[in-house]
């Protein structure tokens, strides 16, 4: 008999929940495949079953076990059911992989930009939202232009059936079956990785001197740019060409000239960083993660776009390991993908300061002395006012303003005809 024990994830973390067991007590299993979903404070990963054998559960779904204990034990003396698929199931996931190469594709030519390339069923088709539905479904939901968010998905695998659809027709603005002025309440226990998102922002509030300032930034050359160059830049780098990637390299520009905002505080000494790694917020299925964009300073657009098309992948398939969450100088979060106007994002402490990007709505504004229409998106930095003078914060957002209304300083930090005449 094999324990399977819970492995180390990290140096400060010293448990770990159960959360769901993917093979079952008595169930024989081949070697390498998976058994279990475990979830740190930090992120959700699978153990693996380490000999081949039938498999007795040791822990319960939701209990919190040490890192060493015993999870599982294997009999790898017991014999392989006979009659049983199981020595199939190891080859099962072949089928899924067949269409892994349309799957890949699918990124590259529908032009999506917030909703990044995920593996996902054969079967199910991709709705507005990346959510599953079948290929009724999703053509019935297209048709009649439903929200497919508001559709409670009864299939399995959490897809949207037809009959879903129909429900939601038939009872728009409600949940299909639910109990009209039903007073029912629920309890779920709180996920560690919530716990830690809950400690961690009340610690934020708690031991830093926080305070928000705003600004607000024309987004008209940087659409317009985009829009000149996006199937091009898709076409030789494979990738779309996002607004991350120029609030980035903007970030980065700022970062260097305005060093506090890159720096934190350890005890009674202050730490600078001669590097920016940039850590971007992404709202994954357990609760919101940070992945980390190392020395984004020296990546270029393409580069960028890569790496958050990768960590927000990784993000959504509970993926990110625990070195891609860890460190970072400085954070980005964009609550405009969900709608956000305008919003004072908290620090992503020991950093001090987060840049807040918010939702490109058309607003007038004077330009020139006339009354025109642009597309504004406000801007927020919360910072830590220990470290970071008023000066600096607003100058810091002055500067990534300044940037993005003209991206073609992006290049050099400033105007390229002044970078040309030494100015």
């Amino acid at each position: 008999m094999i324990d399977i024990k819970v492995p180390a994830v990290g140096e400060s973390i010293s448990e770990v929940t159960l959360v769901k067991w993917l093979k079952q007590e008595g169930q024989y299993v081949e070697r390498d495949e998976v058994i279990a979903e475990l979830e740190s404070e930090k992120a959700t990963f699978e153990i693996n079953a380490e000999k081949a054998g039938v498999l007795k559960t040791v822990g319960k779904e939701g209990d919190t076990l040490k890192i060493g204990e015993v999870v599982a034990q294997i009999d790898e003396a017991a014999n392989r059911p006979e009659g049983q698929a199981a020595p199939a199931t190891p080859a099962a996931p072949a089928k899924p992989a067949a269409p892994a190469p349309s799957a890949s594709k699918t990124p590259a030519s529908d032009g999506s930009e917030h909703s990044h390339p995920a593996v996902v069923a054969p079967p199910a088709h991709a709705v507005p939202g990346d959510i599953k539905a079948t290929p009724v479904a999703a053509a019935m939901i297209t048709d009649k232009k439903i929200d497919a968010g508001s559709i409670t998905p009864t299939g399995t695998r959490g897809k949207i059936v037809k009959n879903d659809v129909l429900g939601a027709l038939a009872s728009p603005g409600r949940t299909p079956g639910a109990t009209l002025f039903s007073r029912n309440d629920r309890r779920e226990k709180m996920s560690n990785l919530r716990k830690t998102v809950s400690r961690r922002l009340v610690e934020a509030r708690n031991t830093t001197a926080m305070l928000t300032t705003f600004n607000e930034v024309d987004m008209s050359a940087v659409m317009g740019l985009r829009a000149r160059h996006k199937d091009k830049f898709r076409e030789k780098h494979g990738v779309n060409l996002g607004f991350m990637s120029f609030f980035t390299k903007a970030t980065c520009f700022a970062l260097q000239e305005w060093p506090a905002v890159n720096a934190y505080i350890d005890g009674e000494e202050l730490v600078y960083h001669d590097y920016c790694d940039i850590s971007i917020a992404v709202s994954a299925p357990k609760g919101l993660v940070v992945p980390v964009i190392r020395n984004a300073e020296s990546l270029s657009m393409a580069e960028i776009e890569k790496k958050v098309v990768l960590l927000a992948t990784k993000a959504r398939e509970n993926k990110l390991s625990m070195e891609e969450m860890q460190g970072g100088t400085f954070t980005i979060t964009n609550g405009g993908v969900f709608g956000s106007l305008l919003s004072t994002p908290i620090i992503n402490i020991p950093q001090s300061a987060i840049l807040g990007m918010h939702k490109i709505e058309d607003r007038a504004v004077v330009v020139g002395g006339q009354i025109v229409v642009r597309p504004m998106m406000y801007l927020a930095v919360s910072y830590d006012h220990r470290i970071i003078d008023g000066r600096e914060s607003v100058s810091f957002l002055v500067r990534i303003k300044e940037l993005l209304e003209n991206p073609d300083q992006l290049l050099f930090g400033k105007d390229p005809l002044k970078a040309l005449l030494e100015l």
